[in-house]
């Protein structure tokens, strides 16, 4: 068995996430919240239950995806999310705004922050866990003044994460969503580190982010994942959605597929050259152990029941790593039957998958 190491993709968003799956929108993310942001002195909403409401469309590259899934004809994955204020929290003697991100029931992530003069600084967020990470130094989201040209870094850390990005306001746009026509100022992001990642949004005053387009890319430049957000609705003060007490997300996503990038499927042939066992996480601890156990349940006379074919490890570098492990059948090919893997975490049992090879 073969393990194929491209594992290091934690994209710092909150949005990577399949909420059918009652699965974490991906660790948290340090720049793609869609905020409300300030322009020309002017400050956002702060007032309790301010929301806004934006359509969501994300992509997924075909080796990443995940079964039981709904996604459109285009493997699109569409669902409303809300961005919403819930108050205050008191953190080291300081008022931060609780800024949440609302979706299919769950809380998948709180930015707190602080609106000023400064602009808009994120001092720690909360993820879907509920686990608190502390920004070091605290995230400039927007540097105020916010103007054409304007630019900005953020070098710091989350967790054990160094995070590396730049932000330059690129230009004046008319751009259009469901929630109407707006002219908006253009930001491009960079981030380099942790993983590969484009931002584009646009900002219109007085409104906030009409519309976000957050790019993942791998090591070598392909997609792993997009997102889009376009505002429905101008922001109001809005009830805090249901949320959903058994919805925390899996570990692990795993899927069967006759090689890295191909759809997923349960049944192969005999003579099939390889066999791709791929994995994703959703809130691993970095360094975590990621096993796979490679078993016959039933193949006749070849070998008894539930019998260990094989095994392999992986080590997440982030709490989204993914990776695929490979089979390789015998000189005379696979013997038909049922088989499963079985996926461990710290030697923790989260997660088996079965499937079936015929003649």
């Amino acid at each position: 068995m073969r393990v194929d190491a491209d594992q290091t993709t934690l994209t710092l968003r909150e949005f990577s996430y399949f909420p059918k799956r009652k699965m974490k929108i991906v660790s948290f993310l340090l720049a793609a919240a869609p905020l409300a942001y300030a322009w020309a002195g002017q400050s956002i909403p702060t007032a309790d239950g301010t929301a806004w409401r934006y359509n969501m469309t994300q992509e997924v590259s075909e080796g990443l995806r995940v079964p039981d899934v709904k996604a459109d004809a285009d493997g699109k994955i569409r669902l409303p999310v809300l961005y919403r204020i819930g108050g205050t929290e008191n953190v080291n003697g300081q008022e931060l705004l609780k800024f949440e991100m609302h979706r299919a029931g769950v809380v998948t992530n709180t930015d707190l922050l602080t609106v000023d003069e400064r602009g808009i600084i994120c001092w720690a967020r909360i993820n879907v866990d509920g686990e608190f990470v502390k920004l070091n130094p605290p995230q400039t989201i927007i540097a105020m003044p916010l103007k054409r040209g304007a630019s900005w870094n953020f070098n710091g850390q989350a967790r054990d994460l160094k995070v590396h990005q730049h932000y330059e306001v690129a230009g004046e746009e008319d751009v259009e969503v469901p929630a109407g026509e707006f002219h908006a100022l253009r930001i491009h992001g960079e981030q380099t580190s942790p993983s590969l990642m484009t931002i584009d949004r646009w900002f219109a005053t007085g409104t906030g982010i009409v519309k976000d387009v957050t790019t993942m890319h791998a090591a070598n430049g392909d997609l792993l994942e997009r997102i889009s957000l376009e505002l429905a609705e101008r922001p109001g003060i809005t009830k805090r959605p249901e949320v959903k007490i058994d919805a925390t997300p899996k570990e692990l996503s795993v899927s069967f597929a006759k090689d890295q990038f191909a759809n997923p499927s349960t049944t192969f042939s005999s003579d099939a050259p390889q066999i791709y066992v791929r994995w994703r996480g959703h809130r691993l601890r970095k360094g975590a152990k990621v096993r796979v156990v490679w078993i016959a349940e039933n193949i006749g006379d070849d070998a008894p029941p539930d019998y260990k074919v094989d095994e392999a490890v992986a080590i997440a570098e982030s709490p989204t790593a993914h990776g695929a492990f490979t089979l390789s059948p015998p000189e005379d090919g696979w013997a038909p039957g049922n088989y499963r893997a079985e996926f461990y975490v710290d030697d923790l049992l989260v997660e088996t998958v079965k499937l079936q090879i015929v003649k």
